[in-house]
């Protein structure tokens, strides 16, 4: 799914992570708890549409359209 999809109030689950993506990078998505199952909702987008506020279990991430590239999703709503 592409980035321009994504949308403030919708819930994904992640489907998976991209190969080619750095190993550093991957192993830091993990343990912010997006992993291949997990599911997020997007809070809200800043004005200029990057970066995404979004709600990972039980707290909030920022994160940018290019790393949210690198994952595979699946919209929920």
């Amino acid at each position: 799914m592409s980035t321009s999809y994504l949308h403030a109030g919708n819930h994904y689950k992640v489907k998976k992570i991209n190969k080619g993506t750095d190993k550093n990078y991957r192993h830091k998505l993990l343990s912010m708890g997006i992993m291949p199952g997990s599911t997020f909702r997007i809070d809200r987008v800043a004005p200029l549409g990057d970066p995404f506020y979004i709600e990972v279990k039980d707290y909030a991430l920022c994160i940018r359209r290019k790393e949210l590239a690198l994952l595979e999703l699946e919209c929920l709503s």
